[in-house]
Formats: structure tokens, C-alpha cells, sequence
């Protein structure tokens, strides 16, 4: 029988619920036996629906961390927590799957690629994007060259009304931003994982705080208060890699546009070219004629396993557990999560200035 790995659970928030524990849930060689929240009540009914018989509550992390029976965490708060709780559980002997974006500030990220590389434990970040159907696809229409080298890339995260106006999301201190770092984040970590380019040598931004002074605006989750929108409502960002290759990339949590994709991206290759804005396409000159495929994603796709269709959080958490167990590298490592990081932190810092910022 293979092993059953304990699994503890820092933050119980949204994203908790809504994601990690469904699909660990699902799992059968893990068990779900810590949680902690600094509101109790919420680490306690988690334990509740999810937990392992005789499931720990904790409010404080450090107590947690101090229970040698856990192998594995995961790290499910604000982004300011992520480095210091993941870099902690690390040194206490756990693998960790912190959430997007791997932490605050680029710093913080490059301190948690060391702690993981210093414990040697495993650390993976939770883009879950990358599990999707169509892009597991189209990522192996690029590993096999059928696009050729891609020197152009654009990376959607666009939003018309979708403000998110509950927890933290407006607070830049808890936060580091708005869309560029909330849902920006996910576009660009699929785009890069698609080129496999993780050199960017020059960046420049824009930010936007435009519609987030807007009182009584209309927006899928209610009106927000314009004095507590502390991040931007857009940004947007050019980034030029290393062998010239150049990405675009836009986000927005309210703008006025028509032209609303989520964690998407469109690649132009000496070859052909892919984009995921209407279904996935691939487009190309074939014996001097222009040809466009829709590719048809269903029942035998690369999403599915023994005939049943998994949705991208489920198959993340399969194969998390499954690089814990078999010893594999992740899917995200955090190298590549790092680089997400600093590219982020790159166009905030030219919006902030004006000016370009050359990567070291």
C-alpha cells in the first residue's frame, strides 16, 4: 500500500473551500489533519467538512508546523504571509504548495526558492491554469516545435466588471497590488510556460486607477468603495526576453472593453501560431495556403484519466501528491514561479517611475 501523506492547511479562506480541499479531498493516500486560521471559527468548520477524524485546529501557524506527523502543507493566506509561512515550513521538514503568486515581493520569492533548495524539500506554486484541458494541449504542441520559435506572445487577464471586494483583495499592503498580481499572475506564468523563456531582460509598465474611483459602479460582486480600492483596476505591462522574444500583457479587474479573456494567451511562432481566446486554435501556412484549426478538446483529451473528466484543480492536486510521492520535480517549480514574480514586481516599479526596468 503506498503511503498516506498528512497534509496540514494554513489559511481556510476562500480559496481553501473553493479549490485545495475539494479536490485533496478526492484523493485517497492523503489525509487532511491540521488546520489553522486566525479567525478560529473558520479553520473549525474546515476541520468539520474535510478533515481526518480527530482533526487539529490551530490559530497560530507555529503550532501547527510543530507537529511532526505532517508532511505536507499548504499555504492558502494573503500574499504578504506567503514567503515567511512557506520558508518556515520548509525549514520544519514539509513540503509546501503555497498559492499564487509565490509571494508579495520578488525578494521574498527568491528567499523561498533558496529555502527550498537549502531543506531540500519540495515547494510548488498553485497556478492551476497550466491544468487545464486545453492547456496541457497546447503545451504539447510547443514541447514538439509545431510552432516553431515564438518570438511574440500575449497574455490576457481582462476583466470588463469583475472587482473582488470581499478580504483583502483591495488592501495593496496585504495584497502587492490588484489584477497585475491577482489574475495578471496566472497569464503570465502560462505564457512563459509556453515559450519555456525564463529571461526577461527589460520591462516596462503602466498602472490605472480609473474606474476604481467610481462610486455605485456597477460590478459582478457589488459596488465597491472607492476609499478602500487601494490597488490599481488595470495595469499593464511589455517584456522583452533575453533572444528578443517580446510578450504583451494585460490585466484588468474593470475597464470598459468587449475584449474580456482570463488566464489566456495567443503565441506567434516562425511556424504557426495558438491562442486559447475562442476555444484553442492553432493557425499556419500550409502548401502556400493560410489554414486555421480549431482543435475539438472532449472525451480522450489529455484532462482525462480511466474515461472521466477531471477539472484543473483536481489534476493539480493528482499531481502535486504525485511529485511528493514519486520523487518528481512539479509541474511549477519554484524557479519558474520566481521569475513570475519579478516580472510582476518589474512593471509595477516602471509604472511607479516611468521608466524601463532591466532585469539583472
Amino acid at each position: 500500500m503506498s503511503k498516506v501523506y498528512r497534509i496540514g492547511i494554513i489559511g481556510c479562506g476562500g480559496i481553501a473551500n473553493g479549490k485545495h480541499l475539494p479536490s485533496l479531498s478526492k484523493l485517497d493516500n492523503v489525509e487532511l489533519v491540521a488546520f489553522c486560521d486566525i479567525v478560529p471559527e473558520r479553520a473549525e468548520e474546515a476541520a468539520a467538512k474535510y478533515g481526518a477524524e480527530g482533526a487539529a485546529v490551530y490559530s497560530d501557524y507555529r503550532e501547527l508546523l510543530q507537529d511532526g506527523s505532517l508532511d505536507i502543507v499548504h499555504v492558502l493566506t494573503p500574499n504578504d504571509a506567503h514567503a515567511e509561512i512557506s520558508i518556515a515550513s520548509l525549514e520544519a521538514g514539509k513540503h509546501v504548495m503555497c498559492e499564487k503568486p509565490m509571494a508579495k515581493t520578488a525578494a521574498d520569492a527568491r528567499r523561498m526558492v533558496e529555502a527550498a533548495k537549502r531543506t531540500g524539500k519540495k515547494l510548488t506554486i498553485g497556478y492551476n491554469n497550466r491544468f487545464r484541458e486545453d492547456s496541457m494541449y497546447m503545451k504539447k504542441v510547443c514541447q514538439e516545435g509545431k510552432l516553431g520559435r515564438i518570438y511574440f506572445a500575449k497574455a490576457h487577464a481582462i476583466r470588463r466588471r469583475a472587482v473582488p471586494t470581499w478580504g483583502v483583495f483591495l488592501d495593496e499592503d496585504k495584497q502587492g497590488g490588484g489584477p497585475l498580481i491577482d489574475i495578471g499572475t496566472h497569464a503570465l506564468d502560462l505564457t512563459l510556460w509556453m515559450m519555456d523563456n525564463y529571461k526577461p531582460k527589460v520591462v516596462l509598465g503602466t498602472k490605472y486607477h480609473e474606474l476604481s474611483r467610481k462610486e455605485n459602479a456597477a460590478n459582478a460582486w457589488g459596488p465597491w468603495d472607492p476609499e478602500k480600492f487601494k490597488v490599481e483596476d488595470s495595469a499593464f505591462g511589455m517584456i522583452v526576453m533575453e533572444d528578443g522574444a517580446t510578450i504583451m500583457l494585460e490585466s484588468s479587474w474593470a475597464i470598459n472593453s468587449l475584449e474580456v479573456d482570463e488566464a489566456k494567451c495567443s503565441l506567434s511562432g516562425t511556424e504557426a501560431g495558438a491562442d486559447m481566446k475562442n476555444g484553442l486554435r492553432i493557425n499556419g501556412e500550409e502548401f502556400s495556403r493560410l489554414y486555421t484549426k480549431e482543435i475539438e478538446l472532449g472525451a480522450g483529451g489529455v484532462a482525462f484519466y480511466d474515461g472521466n473528466a477531471e477539472n484543473a484543480a483536481d489534476v493539480e492536486m493528482k499531481r502535486w501528491i504525485e511529485a511528493v510521492d514519486q520523487d518528481l520535480e512539479p509541474v511549477v517549480t519554484p524557479e519558474q514561479a520566481c521569475v513570475v514574480s519579478e516580472i510582476l514586481e518589474a512593471i509595477y516599479e516602471s509604472a511607479r517611475t516611468g521608466k524601463a526596468v532591466y532585469m539583472n
